[in-house]
């Protein structure tokens, strides 16, 4: 859901199924997030954490 929900297209779907078997969301352009926070809020298993590179 974060690949679609993402408005800065951060998201690309991996070419690796997991041990779930469906396919993750890769991070490819990871210059392009505006830290809006949304892919943490729609990651249905709560996988996802944004952090900034000044977080401690």
């Amino acid at each position: 859901m974060c690949v679609e929900y993402c408005p800065k297209k951060v998201y690309v779907k991996s070419e690796k199924l997991s041990k779930k078997g469906v396919f993750p969301p890769e991070v490819k352009f990871p210059e392009n997030c505006i830290k809006c926070h949304l892919c943490e809020l729609m990651c249905p298993d709560f996988a996802i954490i944004v952090e900034d590179k000044n977080d401690k």
